[in-house]
């Protein structure tokens, strides 16, 4: 129980700001908010957190991380060498480092053996610092298919119906589907849909039955599609990359998001900047869903290549620098990222009666969503925590660079193909999976 007074408190939900104002904090939770000066006689004896010339906010919230993989050039290769041990280790850490650079809430989109589950209950019980975590297991992926070394392998309606119900067995927070083929896994290409629409269908059937949100992986437009007719909750990455390796908006399929509600969470890491002005396609897709009028939350994919878990921040402001107004990125990071996790009861907002996440920065972050890189205090669930020294982060080398200047199909399938699979097997594939839908869109 205590008393936290700030210069300034903002909240990015509502846009306003009390100015020397006061926090009242009760078993975890906001009881009370507004000007110091006028704080109820009945707090008056509590211990003072007297912050001074800093903005308090909700903590941030990053809706797509992997604990499991440690940011380097192969995560995946580390993962596949580690035993659960060693795996739990690392997520931890990656789970401190997320709590340093203010994220309060994560949600993990991806673990072998329910190790997440593990970390995730390690940290709500109080055995570890890190964010509130929400955890979907291993992701739901075709056999063979993206992070198919994950464990949630399945093919047919029958398959993904029970993968659904073993994870919810468990006590996964979601469930996460691989709608598309991705770049981190060899014999998969992201422009290729996995699944179906009846499949897709399934998995959102059989997690929304038990009260579970779906977290679709798409890249291709396909198989975005789909995952936007089968009900999704979520579209992780939207990249809306075409079959010949590029990346062009389809503003019908933007509208049809936009006008089922569905939350788009395009991964936009402390990279995107970089790859924007390599490739020069124009603004991100998920710019210009903002601009329609569509949900876009703050996410990094945090884990993989090259993209550590403290980059969100970094991720906020080429969120900002491609296009998207201030006021939403705060929003997309705080109260609209928690409602898309089915916690706008819970945080994201500085409201009476919602957990005490907050965090505060020197400088104004309506002014700038940069001045969140000043982290000077976190507190979790009422609970401080004096956020650790952070490495700087990584930098595209310049083979990397080429590598990302390669997006035509022949040159990527080369370095994410299998050596004995080639172009005209995978098309064979995808080209049997439609013939098994009949009126589905190619």
């Amino acid at each position: 129980m205590s008393v936290i007074t700030a210069d300034r408190i903002q909240d990015p939900a509502t846009g306003q700001q009390v100015d020397d104002g006061a926090l009242v904090v009760l078993e975890g939770r906001i009881a009370w908010l507004g000007p110091a000066a006028e704080l109820p006689a009945e707090h008056g004896q509590l211990p003072v957190t007297a912050l001074g010339a800093v903005t308090v906010m909700p903590g941030l919230i990053d809706a797509h991380v992997h604990l499991c993989f440690d940011g380097s050039d192969d995560p995946v290769a580390r993962m596949l060498a580690e035993d659960d041990a060693r795996q739990v280790a690392l997520m931890l850490r990656s789970a401190r480092q997320l709590l340093s650079a203010g994220v309060t809430t994560a949600r993990d989109l991806g673990a072998r053996g329910y190790l997440d589950l593990a970390v995730r209950d390690a940290i709500a019980a109080g055995d570890a610092r890190g964010p509130r975590m929400l955890t979907a297991g291993s992701p739901i992926t075709v056999t063979g298919g993206h992070c198919w070394y994950m464990g949630g392998e399945a093919d047919t309606e029958d398959e993904v119906r029970k993968v659904v119900r073993r994870h919810h067995k468990h006590g996964v927070d979601l469930i996460k589907v691989m709608s598309t083929g991705g770049f981190m896994t060899r014999g998969s290409a992201p422009w290729f849909a996995q699944f179906v629409t009846p499949q897709l269908t399934a998995v959102v059937d059989e997690a929304h039955r038990v009260g579970l949100r779906v977290a679709a992986h798409a890249h291709g437009v396909e198989g975005i599609a789909r995952a936007v007719e089968a009900g999704v909750d979520t579209l992780e990455h939207c990249s809306f990359v075409r079959t010949d390796g590029s990346r062009s908006f389809d503003r019908e399929l933007a509208q049809r998001i936009v006008d089922r509600g569905i939350y788009v969470s395009p991964t936009a890491s402390h990279l995107g900047p970089v790859i924007a002005d390599l490739l020069d396609e124009g603004p991100p897709p998920y710019v210009e869903i903002n601009a329609m009028g569509g949900k876009v939350i703050a996410s990094t994919d945090a884990g993989i290549n090259n993209n550590p878990h403290y980059g969100l921040v970094h991720g906020l402001v080429g969120m900002e620098q491609a296009g998207m107004p201030t006021a939403d990125v705060l929003v997309a990071a705080t109260s609209l990222a928690a409602e898309a996790l089915g916690l706008a009861d819970v945080t994201g907002r500085l409201s009476v009666g919602h957990s005490a996440d907050l965090i505060a920065v020197a400088g104004d972050p309506r002014k700038g969503v940069a001045a969140l890189h000043d982290l000077r205090w976190v507190m979790t669930a009422g609970t401080p925590f004096t956020p650790d020294p952070l490495p700087a982060m990584p930098t595209l080398t310049e083979a990397q660079k080429q590598m990302v200047l390669s997006t035509k199909p022949k040159e990527l399938l080369g370095r994410h193909v299998r050596t004995e699979v080639t172009t005209e097997l995978l098309e064979t594939e995808q080209q049997a999976l439609v013939a098994t839908a009949p009126g589905q869109e190619r």
